[in-house]
């Protein structure tokens, strides 16, 4: 079972996307600032990171994790409210993988990560 961690200071779209990422035979973890996100990684590296791009040290949180072993095969998400292009190319720059818009709901992470939970 892939792992997959979830790091954003809303409860709320931490626990929906929990739940809509388990049901798709993700282990999931979740983590509510950047040092806990960082501290959870050192421990057991995920093969997946959605990374809010409105929290504080995001853009640290991805460059420590591509700094790690086997940081560099983590598939990390930068998520993003908007699709403001300074951001993107930050998210970049740092080492994101690609970008998800937030708010994201159930059709969008079974379009994007259904098929990948079993492909491991």
């Amino acid at each position: 079972m892939q792992r997959f961690m979830i790091t954003d200071a809303s409860d709320v779209v931490r626990k929906v996307g929990k739940r809509i990422l388990s049901e798709l035979d993700f282990l999931v973890s979740e983590a509510g600032d950047a040092r806990e996100a960082l501290a959870h990684c050192q421990v057991e590296i995920p093969d997946y990171l959605i990374v809010d791009a409105g929290m504080e040290g995001a853009l640290d949180l991805i460059t420590n994790i591509r700094a790690m072993p086997n940081g560099k095969d983590v598939k990390i998400y930068y998520c993003v409210v908007e699709a403001d292009l300074r951001k993107l190319m930050a998210g970049k720059r740092a080492g994101a993988t690609d970008f998800l818009l937030k708010p994201f709901d159930r059709k969008i992470l079974t379009a994007i990560f259904g098929n990948r939970a079993v492909a491991a």
